[in-house]
């Protein structure tokens, strides 16, 4: 059995997240600039074996998807074609950066890290993860 990753993939950079190779505890893995996610993941997949990944859905309070899915959309498609073997799953990211920003200011970081963004979005991906391995699980 591999690993899971998840993906919060933002305007700018990505958070993820991956379990252990029993697929039972999310972890924060890295935060990684868009334009060099690709490269990450190849040298990443070539390290470590992951079955699947989870890119979050980003969906308004109203329902509706953010604009940021127009690239999410042109990303999944650049991934499928390089990594035909890996299962993309979607998974609703509502409230994800505001549970993040809770943890980690329950945490006890200074202010300066708990505003640090890419913190923000690492955190973000592991409870994209967590909540879908949860989910799996009903």
């Amino acid at each position: 059995m591999g690993q899971i990753l998840a993906i919060d993939y933002g305007k700018a950079r990505c958070g993820l997240a991956v379990t252990d190779d029993m697929q039972i505890i999310a972890s924060g893995l890295e935060t990684v600039e868009n334009r060099f996610l690709m490269e990450f993941l190849k040298k990443y997949f070539s390290e470590n074996k992951v079955d699947d990944v989870v890119i979050g859905l980003p969906i308004d309070l109203k329902g509706n998807i953010s604009e940021v899915e127009t690239d999410i959309l042109k990303f999944i498609e650049e991934f499928k074609k390089e990594f035909s073997d890996i299962a993309v799953h979607r998974f609703d990211e509502r409230f994800t950066s505001k549970m993040a920003s809770f943890f980690i200011s329950q945490s006890g970081k200074s202010k300066k890290k708990r505003q640090e963004k890419g913190l923000i979005d690492k955190v973000s991906a592991t409870i994209i993860l967590q909540n879908f391995l949860e989910q799996r699980l009903r």
